[in-house]
């Protein structure tokens, strides 16, 4: 699943190409919205909220999730398409270019106005100019008895984490991703941290950097090496899964040595919200 970064690059980019043009081509093929004609429409400004893509045209917002597989891309007016036009959801042009949504997640439209009833349940953003670490260190101590992972993961409490960060930020502040939000011992670290992560790597197209080296499988602490050895004791790093259902398991890596497994872990039982 794409996370906050990947979101406010392509929020940026879109934003670059489109702010202040007008809409002349509308192609919505999602049910719900597709009788919707943003035609005529000015692109005022596209932004992100999380994992959340907002397009302010007109009076309206599209508002977008990736989810799993979902992605913006950009083309010239008659440019080629790179994933197949049986995936696009959305199909936005103006004059000079066309922006096209493969795979997305959630597509709807709705007045600008009430955008915050649709993602006002949103916490901090990462990555947003309302970041406020001493609001999600709140939101975060609201549910003391969830686990560290499973809090980091819900965007109601910060937004813009996925499970890569998730794993990392464990990693780089030495918590298990199953301690009860109680139990760790520094919380503002753990926020800074994520903040720290997410900032390092927004202008970043490539890959999530989280050990400052960039060269091919060498990019992150934990994330994806099951079975190597951790790069600061050599112990074997393991891969788990928690969860409540099988739409809802998320696996997660960590050091058994450098993240000792918590004797009372938390309560994972209130899923995470995207």
């Amino acid at each position: 699943m794409p996370e906050g970064d990947t979101v406010w690059r392509s929020a940026r980019n879109l934003n670059r190409a489109l702010a202040g043009q007008v809409i002349t081509r509308c192609d919505l093929r999602v049910p719900s919205v597709a009788t919707v004609d943003l035609t005529g429409q000015t692109v005022h400004e596209i932004v992100s909220r999380g994992k959340h893509l907002l397009m302010r045209i007109g009076e309206s917002t599209v508002h977008s999730h990736l989810k799993m597989e979902g992605s913006w891309h950009l083309y010239p007016v008659d440019g080629r398409w790179r994933r197949p036009a049986y995936s696009a959801r959305a199909v936005l042009g103006t004059e000079s270019a066309t922006i096209v949504g493969f795979s997305l997640g959630k597509l709807e439209v709705f007045p600008t106005a009430e955008e915050e009833d649709h993602v006002g349940y949103l916490g901090p953003d990462l990555l947003g100019a309302d970041w406020d670490a001493d609001e999600a260190l709140a939101r975060l101590r609201s549910r003391p008895e969830r686990t560290i992972g499973q809090a980091l993961l819900d965007q109601r409490n910060l937004a813009g984490i996925g499970n890569i960060y998730r794993c990392e930020v464990c990693f780089l502040t030495g918590v298990h991703p199953l301690t009860a939000v109680a139990d760790v011992k520094d919380l503002p670290r753990v926020v800074d941290r994520a903040y720290r992560l997410l900032q390092l790597n927004r202008e970043s197209a490539v890959a999530i950097v989280t050990t400052g080296n960039t060269r091919r499988g060498e990019e992150n602490w934990v994330y994806g090496r099951a079975g190597r050895p951790c790069r600061r004791c050599r112990t074997p790093i393991v891969r788990a899964e928690v969860g409540n259902t099988e739409l809802d398991v998320r696996e997660y890596y960590f050091c058994p040595r450098c993240q000792p497994v918590p004797e009372h872990p938390g309560d994972a039982v209130v899923p995470a919200t995207d």
